[in-house]
């Protein structure tokens, strides 16, 4: 498929998905959160592919919402279109959610209100010793509210809210050090150690890792005995897995070979 805003190409199961405005500073505006979506379901259902990477082409991950979509809110969008807009990225975050396959976001620069938003909604974040990370929205008035639902699940409620009151920008030590960022890595070294991260996990049994992103998410709010009750299941499926009896079987002959 071919896009206005991004760029789509894969390589070695690995589906490299690049928010391509470097002009706007790869800016978020109703154009590229459609097609970012597009581009995540052509990836999930496309069996070849086992790791998706979003990356932003240029000096910055993303700085946000697009002026012109800014613009709409100040000159008074009526009720329904300001819910619209806010639901389609929304939408946006639910598909990388329900996504089985790992979603890994490359960061470097600014990565800024709805583009701190993008980051915190994937599954893991690499990012640029200088990249920067910051929900700055209340000194506009306004709230980051569809991340919340993701924020609070990385940090917790009280550094959530901490974040998202104070609006503060933060380093990439500060992201890691509070649970938004997975690992930070030399300016460099990020588009080596996104694309060697990428292969790694798509190295890795496919049943695997897919049945262990759906488990970690799907015991999302249930109690501690239904949660175990579901990692059970999970297990007892995995079991059934052409990876994990092949996997079984090669553990087993090299114990009778030492």
């Amino acid at each position: 498929m071919s896009y206005e805003r991004i760029r789509a190409e894969s390589s070695a199961a690995v589906a490299v998905i690049t928010l391509n405005r470097p002009e706007k500073r790869n800016a978020l505006d109703a154009t590229t959160v459609r097609e970012l979506k597009e581009a995540l379901c052509a990836a999930q259902e496309n069996a070849d592919i086992r790791v998706i990477l979003l990356r932003g082409e240029g000096k910055d991950f993303c700085a946000g919402a697009d002026l012109a979509q800014l613009e709409r809110i100040a000159a008074g969008a009526s009720p329904l279109e300001n819910l619209e807009d806010a639901m389609a990225i929304g939408n946006l975050f639910i598909e990388m959610r329900r996504s089985d396959k790992p979603i890994i976001a490359a960061v470097q620069g600014n990565a800024i209100a709805g583009g701190a938003g993008l980051a915190t909604a994937c599954d893991i974040v690499l990012a640029a010793e200088s990249a920067v990370f910051g929900y700055p929205e209340v000194h506009l008035g306004f709230v980051p509210a569809m991340v919340m639902a993701l924020l609070r699940r990385s940090v917790g409620e009280k550094r959530a809210f901490d974040l998202v009151v104070r609006g503060d920008l933060i380093s990439a030590a500060e992201a890691f050090d509070l649970g938004i960022v997975t690992r930070v890595v030399a300016d460099a070294a990020l588009a080596e150690a996104a694309h060697d991260y990428a292969a790694a996990i798509a190295a890795r049994p496919s049943s695997a890792v897919r049945l262990t992103k759906r488990l970690l998410y799907g015991i999302d709010g249930l109690s501690f005995e239904e949660a175990i009750a579901r990692g059970a299941e999970v297990n007892a499926l995995a079991r059934f897995t052409d990876e994990c009896r092949d996997g079984v079987r090669r553990f087993l002959d090299k114990q009778r070979d030492r």
